[in-house]
Order: C-alpha cells, then sequence, then structure tokens
C-alpha cells in the first residue's frame, strides 16, 4: 500500500484524500486548520503537526494549496521538501501560473525529486464524487507511475504533455472559458431582469437552445437564488482570471474579454461577496442596471 502525504485538506482537498484512503493509499496530511486533520483521521488517515512531518520518508506528495507561494512555502521553508524520500514525487494539484510551475518544477529537479504539474478541475462536487478531470505534465514514465494515484481522485486523467508548465497552460485555458461563460450568463440573465422578462423561463428557454452551455446550466439557476450554496467561491475566480491575465502579459496574448470578466469579478468580490458562490457574479450586473436591491434576489451581504 502505497504512502502519500497530502498537503492542504481545504473544501477540495479533503474529500480528495479521502478518495485516496477508499482507493486504499495510506495518507499522511497536513493542514493548518486544526479541524481538517480531526476530519482526516475520522476517516482513517493520519494528521500530522506539519508539513515536513507529513512528508517524512514520503515517495509521493500531493500539494493541493492555495497557490504558488504556498506550495513554494510548504516545500523549502517548511521542510517538507527535504524530508521526503530521496526519489519522491511531487505532484502539485493547485492551480498556479505555467510560469510559477515551471520554476518550482526545476528546483524541485535540482534535488534529484520528480515533479507532476497536475491541477485539476471539477471543484468541490467533482472532488466528492472522485470525478475530477486530472491534467498531467511529466515525463511519460513519472505519469505511468502516478496514474493510478490520479485516477483515485478523477474520472478523466489525461497526459497533456512532457514538460512542468503544460498542465497548468491548458487549466489556464480551461479557466479562461469558465470565467467569461459565468460572466457572459449573468449579463443575459440580468439583461432579461432588467426588461422586465421573468428570468427562470428566459433561463429555461436559453437552456434549450443553442445558447446554453454548462456554465448556464449549471450557474444560471443558482443565479436566481437568494442565497446558493458555495460550489466554487467568486474569489476562486478573481485568483484564476488573474493568472489567465499573467499568462496573457508573458505571452503577449490579447484577452479583452478575460480582463472584462475579471473586472466584474472582482467587483463582485470589493462588495464584500468574495466568499459567496461565483454565480453571484451576477449582483455586479445588478448593480450597475440599478435592480440589486429592489429586484434582485441578494445573499444577505450588502455591498
Amino acid at each position: 500500500m502505497q504512502d502519500i502525504a497530502f498537503i492542504g485538506l481545504g473544501s477540495m482537498g479533503r474529500p480528495m484524500a479521502l478518495n485516496l484512503l477508499k482507493a486504499g493509499f495510506a495518507v499522511r496530511g497536513y493542514d493548518l486548520n486544526p479541524a481538517a486533520l480531526d476530519a482526516l483521521r475520522a476517516v482513517g488517515g493520519t494528521g500530522a503537526a506539519s508539513a515536513a512531518g507529513a512528508c517524512k520518508g514520503a515517495e509521493t506528495v500531493l500539494l493541493m494549496v492555495v497557490d504558488a507561494a504556498q506550495a513554494e512555502t510548504v516545500l523549502f521553508a517548511e521542510g517538507a521538501l527535504a524530508a521526503t524520500a530521496p526519489d519522491a514525487t511531487v505532484c502539485l494539484l493547485a492551480t498556479c501560473p505555467p510560469g510559477r510551475v515551471r520554476a518550482l518544477a526545476a528546483r524541485v529537479a535540482e534535488t534529484g525529486r520528480r515533479f507532476v504539474d497536475c491541477p485539476v478541475s471539477g471543484g468541490v462536487v467533482g472532488a466528492q464524487a472522485g470525478s475530477l478531470t486530472m491534467m498531467a505534465a511529466a515525463p511519460r514514465a513519472h505519469f505511468d507511475a502516478i496514474r493510478p494515484v490520479l485516477q483515485a481522485m478523477g474520472s478523466r486523467t489525461l497526459h497533456v504533455g512532457e514538460q512542468p508548465g503544460q498542465g497548468a497552460t491548458v487549466k489556464t485555458v480551461n479557466q479562461l472559458l469558465c470565467g467569461v461563460h459565468i460572466a457572459v450568463a449573468a449579463e443575459a440573465l440580468s439583461l432579461a431582469e432588467r426588461i422586465g422578462v421573468d428570468a427562470a423561463a428566459a433561463l429555461e428557454i436559453m437552456t434549450g437552445t443553442a445558447a446554453a452551455s454548462w456554465m448556464l446550466k449549471d450557474r444560471g439557476p443558482r443565479m436566481l437564488q437568494a442565497d446558493p450554496e458555495v460550489t466554487s467561491a467568486i474569489d476562486i475566480f478573481v485568483k484564476d482570471l488573474g493568472i489567465v491575465l499573467e499568462a496573457g502579459a508573458e505571452s503577449r496574448a490579447a484577452l479583452p474579454l478575460t480582463a472584462l470578466a475579471y473586472q466584474l469579478f472582482n467587483a463582485t468580490s470589493g462588495c464584500g461577496l468574495g466568499r459567496a458562490d461565483d454565480s453571484q457574479v451576477i449582483r455586479a450586473f445588478r448593480a450597475l442596471n440599478g435592480t440589486d436591491r429592489a429586484e434582485a434576489p441578494h445573499t444577505g451581504e450588502e455591498p
């Protein structure tokens, strides 16, 4: 039974670790939140007092952290990488800028350890169901070795390239489309509200026409709810679309739609809704249209 060190037991990391346990892996985890460690222990995992403690002698390290800066802190400043087995594989699951991933991979490789760039898509729902899409970039042999671990957490495990940063690039493009799709769906529904068309009726019509998208079908109903369950927060897209814009700046690519979507998510966060479900970007449109308080449902957090 392979031992796995899992760093980052948040809303996605915790169910991912649980799925690894269900698949027969031994998981030793670390998180800054003591409650997350207690939850891991309750389902058969082992909680560690530090990142280095979780990684002691580990052959596989999974990082489901907030960003590249946190990954660097955990691996180097907190001594997690040095605590692993000399031939360990470090797998970064978080969404990070491609350039930062390449730099991180180079530092790991300097120690003789392997690095797998593998961001995931599917959110909390996918993490709970074990249906995440895993976008792995690494030499083929390294990918084949870690594939059983990845398959325990996702239903689609894809080898997208041999070089670190290629997985991050695919995830960046994915997040561009997701963020813009959510924003434009919110714009369409807010227009219906402004004109006086029943938004629920409009949504039912649009999801059955060529205007439909996965995001419209998934987020649209939540846009019409007063306080929807949070499956992906506004601030996640503030971060992720910021990464898209960073990648665009590095490659000199024009990203006007991404820039606008980013501003809408950022403005919604600035109104105190950063932890609300990302469908609530519609609140930015309602504020611009003057319908937010008078006609539109709200989460209870006033701008």
